[in-house]
């Protein structure tokens, strides 16, 4: 115990010494605008493999190299101080969701700003400024002698657009990537003077639909009313996708989702949960979901499906009476366990075109899916998890199921055969995906902080 309660006092003098290094460090990533979405973006992306590479070899790592895929490359990185002692593999990514819309932002999204306590940046939480703290913790116990495991890092750069090339990549180095176990910060607590470690994720469909009418655009005034409107119709089908319940009306999509039980149900419960706060945070009036389901089980145990974007017709200044040729829409269904991102899409696909009036023609491109997850509460690693986040935080983290998704811990599972713990430190309300998305400046030291106890944790529990 005095040699934990040591550590845990060293670490948090190192990390306020340093804090002002770590946070410009940061800050040069942040200021990359590594969007893997859109191919004008290669370049950066790029700059931004090569930066994690350098801060690793300086970090201490060894082997640390660039390995190369159809897309964006994944950065690898080693530390095996003894084959006896247990080994770590540290995944994260360094690419990032596009900054659209720019308009909605205080600040530029790649000039990050400290405001409040908080780094605004595109990347800042999801996932920068969190595998960065995996880097500077390394470095921490390098520099210290004092790392108790071997850790690998595989650091990638197509998450945000659905890992397509990570799946080979891991198929075809299995050896490489051996481990005992893996360790993600991807995920968000409940807050910061509450902390949780996340033990399931949902999985993913994500297709693109195009519904097409006329050859060109109509007047709307010579034509419309006799010709169909691919907006019009478009917009009728989304709508059909849920009943007035908001239940997905799609046949066979509820065929493999597990309901919890009443009992698992109260405990979901415990967890810690201001509706009013919620609706504050977000401006809005109330709450809607799922008729029978809480806020907390609706973005959690239960699948959804959401519109992420619709356009079609004319949207510039001013009117323009058309009547559009076609119209299009981009549509993620989050799914829970037991559910399967291919069979969810074929589904989704074959009753989108049964709907369709004969009036148009409807496309549906699948764009990338993954499968939900749920990691165990009784393994070594977990309560390593949880012992490293009591010391530092003074409370023991309540375990939670998240609404996201990270498809990699299915994977990482069906391949090498390992478990995952995901040990996040941002917060809901760090606004990921949004414009001004932020992460603070303590989630981010304390992970800093955290991360060389779960190591020392779980190299003595694993004894």
């Amino acid at each position: 115990m005095e040699n934990v309660a040591s550590s845990i006092k060293s670490y948090k003098s190192e990390v306020e010494q340093n804090k002002d290094q770590y946070l410009g460090e940061l800050i040069d990533l942040l200021k990359i605008p590594s969007v893997s979405a859109d191919p004008q973006y290669k370049d950066d992306v790029l700059r931004a493999a090569e930066f994690v590479k350098q801060k690793l070899v300086d970090a201490g790592a060894d082997n640390v190299e660039l390995c190369t895929t159809p897309g964006h490359p994944i950065v690898y990185g080693e530390k095996m101080i003894d084959t006896n002692a247990p080994t770590v593999l540290v995944y994260g990514h360094y690419d990032v969701q596009p900054p659209d819309p720019m308009d909605l932002w205080d600040s530029p999204p790649f000039e990050p700003v400290i405001k409040d306590e908080k780094i605004y940046a595109r990347g800042a939480c999801d996932d920068k400024g969190q595998v960065y703290m995996h880097i500077k913790a390394f470095e921490l116990m390098t520099q210290n002698d004092d790392l108790p495991c071997n850790i690998k890092f595989l650091v990638e750069g197509e998450e945000e657009v659905g890992s397509d090339n990570l799946g080979d990549f891991v198929e075809n180095n299995k050896e490489k990537l051996s481990a005992d176990v893996v360790l993600i910060s991807d995920t968000s607590m409940i807050a910061n003077d509450v902390p949780s470690i996340t033990v399931g994720l949902r999985g993913l469909s994500y297709v693109e639909v195009e519904v097409t009418g006329p050859n060109r655009d109509l007047h709307s005034g010579v034509y419309g009313g006799a010709v169909a409107n691919p907006i019009n119709i478009l917009s009728n089908m989304i709508a059909s996708l849920q009943d007035e319940n908001k239940k997905i009306t799609i046949p066979g999509f509820y065929d493999d989702v597990v309901e919890l039980s009443e009992a698992e149900r109260e405990e979901m419960a415990k967890a810690p949960f201001d509706e009013h706060a919620y609706k504050n945070d977000l401006v809005i009036n109330d709450v809607e979901g799922e008729t029978g389901y809480s806020s907390l089980e609706r973005t959690s145990i239960r699948p959804t499906l959401d519109v992420n974007g619709i356009w079609g017709g004319y949207t510039g200044e001013g009117a323009k009476t058309v009547l559009p040729s076609k119209a299009y829409a981009k549509i993620s269904m989050r799914l829970v366990p037991n559910q399967n991102s291919d069979k969810i899409t074929k589904l989704f696909t074959d009753h989108f075109l049964a709907i369709a009036p004969k009036s148009v023609k409807v496309k549906v491109t699948p764009h990338h899916g993954g499968e939900a997850a749920v990691t165990p509460i009784d393994s070594v690693a977990y309560q390593a998890a949880s012992k490293a986040m009591e010391d530092t935080f003074g409370k023991k983290p309540i375990p939670v199921r998240g609404g996201g998704s990270i498809p990699i811990v299915a994977l990482f599972e069906d391949v090498l055969g390992l478990k995952t713990v995901l040990m996040g430190f941002g917060l809901d309300s760090d606004a990921i995906h949004s414009p001004n998305v932020h992460y603070g400046v303590f989630n981010y030291l304390k992970g800093i902080e955290t991360i060389p106890l779960f190591y020392r944790h779980y190299a003595e529990m694993s004894k």
